[in-house]
Parts: C-alpha cells; sequence; structure tokens
C-alpha cells in the first residue's frame, strides 16, 4: 500500500540514505499548538515565533574598561569631576577639560568623547594627566551594539541552546512561545527481550532499545510513552499499534519489519492504515518502514540495536526536527585520516563507529572502535563520532582520507 504521496521513484533495491531522508522531511507536516514557556525551561525547545528586541543591548553607551572618561580639551591635565561605577552612573554632564573615574561596563556620562585606559593616566588628587594620545570614540561601547532595539534576535524554528536563553534574557523577555513538544510512542517488538534486573530463561537476551531510543527522542523535547517488548503476535501488535495511533504524532517501532514469520509490525500497519517499505543502502541498518497509522506517523526500524540507533540518528532525528518547527541543516562533516584498516564491500554506505583526535601534529585522525556488528553496542559507547564510507568505496587502507560526523548533541 502506499502513503497517498508521490513515492520516490526508487523503491526496489537499495535506496540511498539521502534519498530516503529527503521524501521524510518531504512528508513531514510541522504539529499544531504552541506553549509560552519560562525561560528556564525553554532550552532545547523550538521556537515557534522570532524573538523581536524591545530594548537596545547594551541600553547605553558604557566604558569597554576600567579608566576614566573624557571630555576633550586643549589641555594636558584633566579635573576628575567624580566616579561612575556599573549600576551606579554619574549624574550630570561633563564639561570639556573634565573627565570622571568610570569601571567597565558604567554608563558613559553625557559630553563623554572617549574613555582612556587607567594604566594611561597619573593622578596627583582631582586632577589626571594621560601619558597616551587621546582618541575620540576609543573604549566605549555603543548603545545597541550588541542588539538593536526592533530586531530580531532569534528566528523561527531555531531550537534554544543554553546561550540563547541568556541571549533572550539580555533583552528583558522572560518568557518564549515554543512548539508543543511532539508525542513519540516508542514500542520494541520480541518475544526474546526480557526487562532489565529480571532472570533471563532460555532463548532471552536483555531489552536495551529504549534505553538506547528513549533518552535521544526525550533530547528532542518530544512526549514519549513506552511499550517495550511487545508480544509477537498479530492481535497484540494491532492493538499497541492502534491505541498509540489515538494519542501519538508519530510512532516508531524497533523490529518486527522485516520478513520473518514473527516481524508482525508491518501486517498490522497495512492492516490499519498505509505503510511502504524500503531496503537502505545503509549499514548498519537495512529495512526502513513508513507511513501512517490513523493519524499519526509511522517509522519503522531495525530490530537490532546499533542499526536501530543509526536509522533514528540518520533519518528519525531530521523527520522529528522538522515536524516540530525546527530548521534543518545538513550535518557537520569533516576530513580525517584513518589509522586502522577498515573493511568495507561497495553497495551500502557503511556508517562505523570511531574514535576521532588529534595527533602530535595537530591533524585530525580517526580510529575503529573494533567489531562493528549491528548488535555490539560497546563499539558506539566507546565511540565520539561516525566514520561514513561513501556507498560505493571499498576497503579503506590506514593512511587514506575519511568523513568524519562527530557525535552530536541527540548522541552524547
Amino acid at each position: 500500500m502506499s502513503t497517498g504521496c508521490d513515492l520516490p521513484a526508487q523503491v526496489k533495491g537499495l535506496m540511498p540514505v539521502e534519498q530516503a531522508r529527503a521524501f521524510l522531511l518531504s512528508q513531514a507536516v510541522v504539529v499544531d499548538g504552541t506553549e509560552v514557556l519560562d525561560l528556564r525551561q525553554a532550552c532545547g525547545r523550538v521556537l515557534a515565533e522570532p524573538v523581536i528586541s524591545s530594548v537596545n543591548v547594551p541600553p547605553a553607551d558604557n566604558s569597554a574598561m576600567d579608566g576614566y572618561a573624557i571630555a576633550l580639551a586643549e589641555t594636558t591635565e584633566y579635573r576628575v569631576a567624580g566616579t561612575a561605577l556599573a549600576g551606579h552612573p554619574f549624574k550630570g554632564s561633563l564639561q570639556a577639560g573634565e573627565c570622571v573615574r568610570i569601571m567597565t561596563g558604567a554608563p558613559v556620562p553625557a559630553g563623554t568623547d572617549l574613555v582612556e585606559m587607567q594604566e594611561n593616566a597619573e593622578r596627583e588628587g582631582d586632577t589626571v594627566r594621560f601619558t597616551e594620545a587621546l582618541t575620540t570614540g576609543s573604549n566605549i561601547r555603543r548603545a545597541g551594539e550588541d542588539i538593536a532595539l526592533g530586531s530580531e534576535v532569534l528566528p523561527a524554528g531555531r531550537r534554544l541552546t543554553s546561550s540563547d536563553c541568556g541571549l533572550i534574557a539580555s533583552i528583558g523577555q522572560p518568557q518564549v512561545t515554543v512548539r508543543r513538544g511532539l508525542k513519540v510512542a516508542l514500542l520494541t517488538t520480541g518475544d526474546e527481550l526480557a526487562a532489565p534486573g529480571t532472570d533471563l530463561v532460555d532463548g532471552q537476551i536483555y531489552e536495551s532499545n529504549s534505553y538506547v531510543l528513549a533518552p535521544m527522542l526525550e533530547k528532542l523535547g518530544a512526549e514519549v510513552s513506552l511499550v517495550t517488548a511487545l508480544e509477537d503476535t498479530p492481535w497484540a501488535t494491532q492493538d499497541a499499534l492502534q491505541k498509540a495511533s489515538q494519542q501519538a504524532d508519530l510512532i516508531i517501532t524497533c523490529g518486527g519489519v522485516s520478513v520473518g514469520d514473527a516481524d508482525y509490525v508491518k501486517a498490522a500497519v497495512e492492516e490499519l492504515g498505509e505503510l511502504v517499505l524500503w531496503k537502505l543502502a545503509l549499514k548498519p541498518g537495512k529495512p526502513l518502514a513508513f507511513g501512517r497509522v490513523g493519524q499519526a506517523l509511522f517509522l519503522g526500524l531495525p530490530g537490532n540495536p546499533v542499526s536501530s540507533l543509526v536509522t533514528l540518528h540518520q533519518l528519525g532525528i531530521p523527520l522529528i526536527r522538522t515536524l516540530c518547527g525546527e530548521t534543518v541543516a545538513a550535518p557537520l562533516r569533516l576530513q580525517a585520516t584513518a589509522l586502522t584498516l577498515l573493511k568495507k564491500s561497495p553497495g551500502r554506505a557503511f556508517y562505523l563507529t570511531g574514535i576521532a583526535s588529534l595527533n602530535e601534529a595537530g591533524q585530525l585522525v580517526v580510529a575503529s572502535t573494533g567489531a562493528q556488528g549491528s548488535g555490539i553496542l560497546s563499539s558506539v559507547s566507546r565511540a565520539n563520532c561516525f566514520i561514513v564510507l561513501e556507498q560505493e568505496r571499498g576497503r579503506v587502507e590506514a593512511g587514506e582520507t575519511v568523513t568524519l560526523e562527530l557525535f552530536d548533541q541527540w548522541l552524547l
């Protein structure tokens, strides 16, 4: 079945990751709903409207250093008329030949032509002589130099950082309007899965996908509801998807979208909604399902933990960020020298986990974390980057140049 939209031309064989990502983003409609949050709760959320400054920053001309604010005159000696401190400005105006002792950040008095640093001043009582030539306008930070009244401070669609929140506070704004958090239902499937803290029986393994993926989703500001170790039966699968579709904007499953005898997710989604299933030119991670259940979008990830992590990071997170109204830029990629042999066959892009560092010459180098199996989470835990080997590239020898994606905030 189709999603009721134009699918990419290549739905047979292996689909390049970039093509799959572009199609997912083309289907993303920003969620309705906004909320007003205090700045202390807004970090990590996406602005629903631009932030416009109602003040100048700084609000008045002020001193860039400790020294003297001077009203120039044809003289070598100036009379000290008072003191200006941050929060305690000098009252009154300077006349030619006068100066005030001023501290960094203090507003400069009316009549000030420049501020001269204290190191260039020789003072005796209320008289100051300056040892360097005085230059009009020096060491004064002008009103609005950082942010001008009426200017756009931050655009809509920006995910707020801690420095962004400080910037908004600097214009006196205590609250911001942000997109509501995306509601995500995360389902992990498999009769073989047991909860950590319980005893394993024959054939079981501990469920780990939710511990990997849920924190990534929560860092995106998503409201995550969990169903772990979903029973491998058609009715349990369909019931869980039906319930999730009534509450979530996006349903994400791990496993059950392959062609195994106990892979029931694909059939359940097709029964309840619409689905396309692709084989990605991606390692680790190959099967990817996308569609809709009721009003909720559906994203089916592979079941192996490293495969699900890579697929969510490369495809799911850009989709979620777009659904949240965020303006998504391409990931930063760097070039590095491989320190180790990297085994690969042409045909799929390979996202190996690696450790990037600087060598003694200050050059960026990278080594593999070791075994790269789709179930070896320890390889990810030790890593700080992906080594991205292009789809048609083969074996890489030590000393060759490779492309890196440093782990971002969703993975750290």
